[in-house]
This record gives C-alpha cells, sequence and structure tokens, in this order.
C-alpha cells in the first residue's frame, strides 16, 4: 500500500508522466502513407479534438491501427510531442496520434471521453483511411496508458461515448500499456495537485474515482494486454502493473507483463528494447 500512496505523493511536478521526447524518435513515412494532420474529430464548446493519422491508401488490403496517447499527468503534453511510429509502418499499421482535453480545460471523465471519440471517428472513416477496423491498437505512456487502457477496456461499452453513440463496427485487438495508472482508488489521490486537478469532483467518491480506474473494467473478454514497467519507477509505483497482471490473469485474459530491473519513469535510454517487445507481442495477438 505504501507504494501504491506514492502514486499520489510524487505526481504532482509538472514533469512527471512527461512523454518521451520527439527528438529521440525520427522516423518518416513508407512510400504510400498519406497523412491527415490536425483531422478534427469532436467539438465540444470552443475545444476541438484534433489527431494525426497516417494511413496507406494503397495497401492491398485494410490495414490495423495504432492509436497512440500522450502523457503528462492528464495536464500537459501534446501529440506534437510524440512520433518514433516508424516500426509501425515497417509492419503496415496505420497510426493515430490524439489529443486530448486536459484538466486545465475539462476534468474526468472529458479525456477518456475525447480518445473514445478519437478512435470511433476513425472507424466511422474506415472505409476511406483503408483501415481494418477490427485490429485496432490503443498504446499510452504513464498518463496516456491509462487512457489507452481505459479506452480499449470499454470495448463496447458507451458509457463514456458522448460524441459518437452506439458503434460497435470495431474491435480493440490489445492494449498496449507502458507504465500507466491503474487504479485511482487509492489511498493519496486528494493530496496530489495533478490528480485532483484531473479528477476534480470525482475526489472522495470511490464509486466514481472507480468509474474511472482500468483494473476494475478487466473481464474475461477483454483484449490482450502488453504491460511494460519498471521496477525503480519513483511515479507510477511498480505495483499498479503488478495488480494489473494478477486481475488480467485472474479473469484468464491473455497478457504479457515485462518488467525493466531498476528502469524508473520514462525507462528512459530503453527505446529499443521496449520497441522489440511491442513488435514480438503484436505478432503473437494480430
Amino acid at each position: 500500500m505504501k507504494r501504491i500512496l506514492l502514486l499520489f505523493l510524487v505526481l504532482s511536478a509538472a514533469n512527471l508522466f512527461a512523454q518521451t521526447p520527439a527528438s529521440e524518435f525520427k522516423s518518416s513515412l513508407p512510400n504510400g502513407y498519406l497523412t491527415k494532420i490536425d483531422e478534427v474529430y469532436a467539438i465540444v464548446g470552443d475545444w476541438k479534438g484534433r489527431e494525426d493519422i497516417y494511413y496507406n491508401p494503397t495497401a492491398n488490403k485494410p490495414t490495423p491501427i495504432v492509436f497512440n496517447i500522450h502523457g503528462g499527468g492528464w495536464r500537459i503534453g501534446t501529440k506534437e510531442g510524440q512520433s518514433g511510429f516508424g516500426g509501425f509502418y515497417k509492419n503496415g499499421f496505420a497510426v493515430a496520434n490524439i489529443e486530448y482535453r486536459l484538466s486545465d480545460v475539462a476534468t474526468a471523465p472529458a479525456a477518456i471521453e475525447d480518445v473514445r471519440a478519437a478512435i470511433l471517428y476513425v472507424v466511422q472513416h474506415a472505409k476511406e483511411l483503408n483501415i481494418d477496423k477490427d485490429k485496432i491498437i490503443v498504446m499510452g505512456s504513464s498518463a496516456g496508458a491509462h487512457l489507452a487502457l481505459m479506452a480499449g477496456l470499454l470495448q463496447k461499452e458507451h458509457r463514456f461515448d458522448v460524441a459518437f453513440k452506439n458503434i460497435d463496427a470495431f474491435t480493440i485487438k490489445a492494449i498496449i500499456d507502458k507504465y500507466g495508472p491503474t487504479d485511482l482508488t487509492v489511498p493519496g489521490v486528494e493530496r496530489n495537485q495533478s490528480a485532483a486537478l484531473w479528477l476534480g469532483n470525482y475526489i472522495g467518491n470511490k464509486d466514481l474515482l472507480a468509474s474511472v480506474s482500468p483494473i476494475y473494467y478487466v473481464k474475461k473478454s477483454s483484449p490482450p494486454v502488453l504491460i511494460i514497467h519498471g521496477d525503480a519507477d519513483k511515479t507510477v509505483p511498480y505495483q499498479q502493473s503488478v495488480e494489473l497482471h494478477k486481475k488480467l490473469d485472474e479473469a484468464g485474459v491473455k497478457n504479457q507483463f515485462i518488467t525493466i530491473p531498476g528502469g524508473g519513469h520514462g525507462l528512459s535510454g530503453k527505446n529499443k528494447e521496449i520497441g522489440e517487445a511491442i513488435e514480438s507481442f503484436l505478432k503473437e495477438v494480430m
């Protein structure tokens, strides 16, 4: 419990949950790929939700797609800070890089609603994008991994689907969780600035906190999950992933839990190792 409590005691620094700098990930689009930059997937008041879509309309069959979600403690970060998708292009995947409402714009569950909307927008336009809507991968790091888990484990449950309702013609094929928080009901959340800002009036209500905690959505039909976490993470406790892995195993859900010995938050210097693990996992589950 002490290690779990650390999640909310140290999260408040602005650079926690930071996404990996783009300078560490240089990749270019292969021949045949096109882009839709700042594609608007939803409008909420004056805010426009945008995603960058990298797709191959010339592929001889619809391609699987990876939705990437940046971190930033639900309060900072941009999609422009993300790249490094070359391995996915090499293996024939399209990529959608998502932005969502941060906590200064809207509190929970807005970010979950946005990620779901970004996915369902692409589902609605799958034919023109040459996307296989039954081969959807959701991936994120840190707070982005929390949102990836939520969006993926919800599957066809529509409780957070606001912009698009009752769309069932899609399949979440797998979730890639890189050191994400999995249970926001643990003690201490109310003492953390970043979490408290995003959770807003959910603070103090365990049912509401559980409603935005991925671990409570695990069931036998959940999609396969790849969990990657360093056992020296001082920001998101390693135990959060241990508990998710345990819950997945208990439910009979295919999952792989990769521990990075001595790895801290962000797993700096481990990009090659992580990339190889993701590629191997996707080959197995696709």
